[in-house]
């Protein structure tokens, strides 16, 4: 629909202009961002304004950011990412927390990157389906970063015998935090397989992947829904559950800048391949490879 000779639009006019969701509109127009007008008692936006407001701005998008987006990587923590990071000088810091918090940092622009492993059982795939329900603007790009294997994590010699989740109920389960992909898989998974949650018992939340398998090396519990990586750095028995995806969400402006090219070109590296090799339980065949792309 053309809109050059509406001199007011709707909520879903402006949206459809932007392509942006409906939500997003009010929000701005909440905010004092774009230019809108009430005096008819619903909002309405003067179409001249805002093609200043677009002409100002170079693109209706660039408002929704708001600032410059900080050279930083958040999301759910990976330690082969964490590794890269730093060794590929790249100049990008680090604030792993969950996928969910990154998710929600990186639509807020507080950040360049967010690592994501979020499956959804009705579409039977990994980040995608999230990301086109949650980002309300297009100027982003999902990629492959790498597949790993996770599992139960257990003490050495397996004590409690758990090889597989029927084996759960009595357990001690190192808990992670809510909106962590990790809890997120467990729950499935594990209402999959007929437990009932309520009765599974868990420490206090672990903050991150590290903490999970810690829980288990000291004593505090007895399984850790955990990282192969993690299992034979601590010399603690795995058993295999499922493979996962996880992706980079990654801003296309940032793509093409030093620091996530140096990332980018840190992974074609020996000494990265040798990495992933030793860490184990990693498969980086189909890195990069482009699983969403927002424009």
């Amino acid at each position: 629909m053309k809109y050059a000779a509406i001199e007011f639009l709707t909520t879903k006019e402006l949206a459809e202009l932007l392509r942006i969701k409906e939500r997003r509109v009010y929000d701005l127009a909440a905010s004092g961002e774009v230019p809108c007008s009430r005096a008819t008692g619903k909002l309405l936006f003067p179409r001249k304004a805002i093609d200043q407001w677009l002409v100002e701005n170079g693109s209706g998008f660039s408002a929704l950011r708001r600032k410059e987006r900080p050279g930083v990587v958040v999301g759910s923590h990976d330690p082969l990412l964490d590794w890269a990071l730093r060794e590929s000088s790249s100049g990008l810091a680090c604030l792993f927390d969950s996928s969910a918090d990154g998710l929600g940092r990186f639509k807020e622009g507080e950040a360049l990157v967010s690592g994501l492993h979020l499956y959804d059982p009705k579409f039977k795939q990994w980040n995608v389906p999230i990301v086109m329900e949650e980002l309300d603007f297009r100027r982003a790009v999902l990629v492959e970063w790498a597949w790993r294997e996770r599992g139960f994590v257990v003490a050495k010699g397996n004590p409690k015998d758990i090889k597989n989740w029927a084996d759960l109920k009595g357990a001690t389960i190192a808990g992670r935090q809510k909106g962590a992909g990790t809890t997120v898989l467990f729950e499935q998974l594990a209402t999959q397989e007929g437990l009932d949650l309520a009765k599974l018992k868990f420490t206090q939340a672990q903050r991150s992947e590290m903490d999970g398998v810690l829980a288990v090396a000291e004593g505090k519990a007895d399984m850790a829904f955990g990282l192969a990586c993690f299992a034979k750095q601590y010399n603690l028995d795995f058993v295999p559950v499922i493979k996962e995806r996880f992706d980079l969400l990654v801003c296309r402006k940032g793509w093409f800048d030093g620091p996530f090219q140096a990332l980018m070109e840190f992974t074609n590296e020996a000494a990265f391949k040798e990495r992933a090799s030793e860490l184990g339980g990693y498969d980086v065949s189909d890195q990069w490879l482009v699983r969403y792309n927002g424009e």
